[in-house]
């Protein structure tokens, strides 16, 4: 039999090319991992606050963007600097930025080391093998991001070099991520090109069963429907609501990564949803949720999504990275490099199959858990709603996205 899962990939790629024309003490590597979280999920939720006035669903990885922009950081001086530290809520100390990612990163490898859910993060640098850049920031990309280093002929051969990547970046994401460069992307002025994949699979710690998904209609505005295949069951879950909104967490197997789902109460409600999202409201509504009996009904879906974020990063502040002023000189020391294109696309399936220990779990902790005399709340997700896939132990955000409609 299949495995009930949920598979997310992300992928984010910066492509640099030639140009032609005191801090505050952190304590601690918890301290500064936990204002790293911090930061990346404002800028989360201040990219999706960009990419939500586009319609449709949409899916990308915060963790895979904030990564690889933390290596491209780690070359900038000056205003670069000071623009990409505001934009990306990093420190401007990169002696706290790059530890922490280090951290985090090893945090994510023990999740993997533990066996319950698969979660492969890797990073690459793709250098021009003619173009001498400092030795300090390849030591430092090796040393906290544990980067694949390659020299390639961006000059003379860009095109077998986008083939070479993309090759990589599906072999990272297990295929799921496909043709990340298009034709074009790159050019015999690119010399450097960074790239992080990230990839994820996870049982359900509770499963649903396939007997009990039914077509059903998911209202994609109060007037318009589309029949789409809606999973369903009645367990324990963590689960919380408010006056405009509910939000239900499924654990994946052990427990480490969680899909949390916000449900607006109305079927328009999503926009006042998406307009009203904080860090703040989010960690709340998080926190606030407690352990009880619901029925869930979730679609299944699968999505590919994939945008140029370059104008997005500059709406958002950080346009001196991508003029003819900009100092990547912490990795270049004549200034020659400025950032041409970020790319990121991401891929995710929901399903119900699952594993006979992941079915054997939820019989534990069905018994053992206490009966809830209230009312049965029914988490009925049949209109758009925001997901997010996270980690519990640090509250980082690995993917996030909106469903509009899982037919398309």
């Amino acid at each position: 039999m299949g495995y009930r899962k949920i598979l997310a990939t992300g992928m984010l790629c910066l492509v640099l090319s030639l140009i032609l024309t005191h801090p505050a003490a952190i304590a601690s590597q918890e301290d500064m991992m936990a204002q790293l979280v911090k930061g990346n999920t404002q800028f989360a939720l201040d990219l999706y606050g960009v990419l939500r006035q586009e319609t449709g669903n949409l899916f990308f990885s915060p963790y895979s963007i904030s990564t690889a922009l933390a290596m491209t950081y780690a070359g900038a001086r000056s205003e670069t600097a000071q623009q990409m530290a505001e934009t990306l809520h990093f420190a401007e100390d990169q002696k706290a930025v790059h530890p922490a990612f280090a951290a985090l990163a090893e945090h994510f490898r023990e999740i993997q080391t533990a066996g319950n859910v698969a979660l492969s993060v890797a990073n690459a640098l793709w250098i021009q093998q003619d173009f001498a850049l400092r030795e300090s920031f390849l030591e430092l990309i090796e040393q906290y991001y544990e980067a694949g280093l390659f020299q390639v002929n961006f000059r003379e051969a860009y095109e077998e070099v986008r083939q070479r990547i993309n090759a990589w970046v599906e072999k990272q994401t297990q295929d799921k991520i496909q043709n990340l460069l298009a034709p074009g992307t790159l050019s015999a002025l690119t010399r450097l090109v960074l790239t992080n994949a990230i990839y994820f699979k996870g049982n359900w710690a509770i499963e649903f069963e396939e007997k009990f998904t039914k077509q059903e209609p998911f209202w994609m505005t109060p007037q318009q429907s589309v029949d789409v295949p809606l999973m369903y069951q009645e367990n324990l879950f963590k689960y919380g609501e408010d006056e405009t909104m509910q939000i239900l967490q499924m654990p994946y197997v052990g427990e480490e990564l969680s899909l949390v789902v916000l449900l607006p109460k109305e079927r328009d409600g999503l926009p006042a949803l998406e307009a009203a999202l904080t860090p703040e409201r989010l960690r709340q509504s998080v926190s606030s949720m407690t352990l009880r009996k619901v029925q869930v009904f979730l679609p299944k879906f699968k999505l590919t999504s994939q945008c140029n974020l370059s104008d997005v990063l500059k709406a958002l502040g950080m346009d001196a990275a991508f003029s003819d002023e900009a100092d990547f000189s912490g990795m270049d020391p004549e200034k020659r490099l400025n950032i041409s294109e970020v790319i990121h696309k991401a891929f995710v399936e929901v399903n119900e199959e699952g594993t006979e220990a992941a079915a054997a779990t939820a019989v534990v902790v069905g018994v053992t858990s206490v009966r809830d005399p209230e009312p049965v709340p029914v988490f009925r997700a049949d209109h758009p709603f925001l997901f997010l896939i996270h980690d519990a132990q640090t509250g980082s955000l690995l993917f996030l996205g909106r469903m509009a409609n899982p037919a398309a």
